[in-house]
């Protein structure tokens, strides 16, 4: 069974190249065109692909399996001079037990093939080459700790080129944390700044001085912190910062750094603890319940009109078989000429039949009428008929009584106005 799928997978590679095993493995798991909840791993695992283009596919993908934790963290904390990255960053990595890296970790704590190239150029006093500084974070983030236990990069980006060079080497944070604060606080904060050389933990002599006094007694001052200096960088920063918002916009969330840093790491931790919805393509499937009266036609009228997706009332289906003089129409007229429910086997292969058409393929649909107890509810889960958005029309005193379908429901209270109910 193993053999013969993997002689399809190399049927699809052979047939249409690299991106004939990447849409390969697409269809088979239905990320194409829509991408369940559980599947990031996947996801992660087709990103590769598609940046490293292994000449044997296959076997990439069974190494990245063993190799690779998609759990794991992968967030840059960027921000202006003084906005609290360090702080952000260390306190992080001990809440996800991940590998931090700073420019400070690249040049001195770390043994990398080009640290003393790097070296070189902070002796000088000349700027470090963006492409040099991206070839170290390659390096340090392709070490099995920062795999296995994920990575938190604290102030880099700082340019599009640099950036850029990430993306192309293959490094996508899943989240960018972008500190912000006015000038005059950050002006303020650097004067008070001071490092402890042996921990390389940030202190400030107004806002978080430490108890310890042998700690105190190693701060010291960062070099470079002079008002002109801070200055001159938040300058740079400002003209920078549009640029690297843009390319990080869909996985990036600004959070004020000017207040207590309980709640800047409160938020900070609420954000990289959330994941982004899929960007691929969402087809809506949308199930109306509900008693009798409800309004379940009337929304999905106005639900198909909204947002352009194939209204589907089982009531109208079933006449409108019958008008058509279908097949099915012939075996349902009888029932509907004597009042009798139509068989749900009937019933089913119409909607079945319905809901496999192009329209409802393309745009999507809203159901409304079917099912109307569990066992008809059963039968459309057999029929493979999996709406992705069920939602409940119900009297606003029988909320309370289900507390906990609210999980896998969407509850509408009928005391709304229409307008209010609208999805």
């Amino acid at each position: 069974m193993g053999r013969t799928r993997g002689c399809v997978e190399m049927v699809y590679y052979e047939m249409y190249g690299f991106l004939g095993i990447v849409l390969f493995f697409a269809c088979k798991t239905e990320i194409l065109p829509e991408t369940s909840a559980g599947s990031p791993l996947l996801r992660n695992m087709l990103e590769e692909l598609l940046i490293h283009k292994p000449d044997d596919p296959i076997e990439f993908m069974i190494n990245h399996l063993k190799q690779n934790n998609d759990d794991a963290p992968r967030i840059c904390v960027l921000g202006p001079p003084a906005s609290g990255k360090t702080t952000v960053a260390m306190w992080l990595c001990k809440h996800f037990n991940a590998i931090r890296v700073s420019q400070e970790t690249l040049l001195f704590k770390e043994v990398l093939m080009q640290t003393e190239e790097a070296k070189a150029y902070k002796e000088r006093n000349q700027k470090i080459p963006n492409a040099l500084w991206a070839n170290l974070i390659q390096e340090r983030l392709s070490n099995v700790d920062c795999i296995k236990q994920g990575w938190i990069l604290e102030g880099f980006p700082e340019n599009q080129e640099q950036a850029w060079i990430l993306q192309s080497s293959g490094i996508f944070p899943r989240h960018v944390v972008m500190l912000y604060a006015p000038d005059t606080v950050l002006i303020e904060r650097s004067g008070g700044k001071r490092l402890d050389p042996l921990t390389q933990e940030v202190f400030h002599t107004t806002f978080d001085w430490p108890s310890d006094p042998l700690v105190q007694e190693r701060l010291v001052k960062p070099e470079d912190l002079s008002e002109q200096e801070v200055s001159k960088k938040l300058l740079e920063y400002h003209r920078n910062f549009p640029e690297i918002f843009h390319i990080y916009q869909k996985v990036l969330k600004s959070i004020n750094a000017d207040q207590p840093s309980v709640d800047v790491l409160s938020q900070v931790v609420a954000f990289v603890q959330s994941r982004h919805r899929s960007a691929a393509p969402f087809t809506p499937r949308i199930l109306f319940l509900g008693p009798p009266g409800s309004g379940k036609s009337l929304q999905a009228e106005l639900i198909a009109q909204k947002y352009d997706v194939v209204n589907i009332c089982c009531g109208q289906l079933l006449k409108e078989a019958v008008a058509d003089n279908t097949k099915l129409g012939e075996l349902v007229k009888p029932y509907i000429d004597s009042g009798c429910p139509v068989p749900d086997n009937l019933v089913l292969k119409l909607l079945t039949e319905r809901l496999s058409a192009l329209d409802c393929l393309t745009n999507g649909w809203v159901l409304s009428g079917f099912p109307r107890d569990v066992k008809q509810g059963e039968q459309l889960q057999k029929a493979q008929i999996n709406p992705n958005r069920p939602c409940w029309f119900c009297p606003s005193h029988w909320l309370a009584q289900w507390p906990s379908q609210r999980q896998t429901l969407e509850i509408c209270d009928l005391s709304a106005s229409k307008e209010d109910v609208l999805i």
